[in-house]
């Protein structure tokens, strides 16, 4: 799936992964390829993304994480969604 992580900003991180996992105000869930379409609040907290491989460019923003596939960003709140195994990230 593409995931697209924007702040008001610019777009920081494009890329192919394959989940990501984010802070909802409901708590924190992850989104796999052919998720149901979604819509939901984020808050302070990491979204997680495992990918099984990134380029050098994707990585800049991001944090490693316990693996070499996992990485993590730090957001503010913000809004998720899914549709069409898209994942989009509107970051504060």
């Amino acid at each position: 799936m593409k995931l697209e992580i924007i702040t008001p900003e610019r777009i920081v991180f494009d890329a192919e992964v394959t989940s990501v996992a984010v802070p909802s105000t409901d708590g924190e869930f992850q989104v796999l390829d052919n998720h149901a379409d979604i819509i939901a609040t984020l808050v302070d907290g990491k979204v997680k993304i495992s990918s099984n491989g990134l380029n050098e460019e994707a990585t800049k923003i991001l944090s490693k994480s316990a693996t070499d596939s996992r990485f993590e960003y730090t957001i503010k709140g913000g809004v998720f969604q899914f549709t069409d195994n898209k994942a989009v990230i509107l970051a504060d």
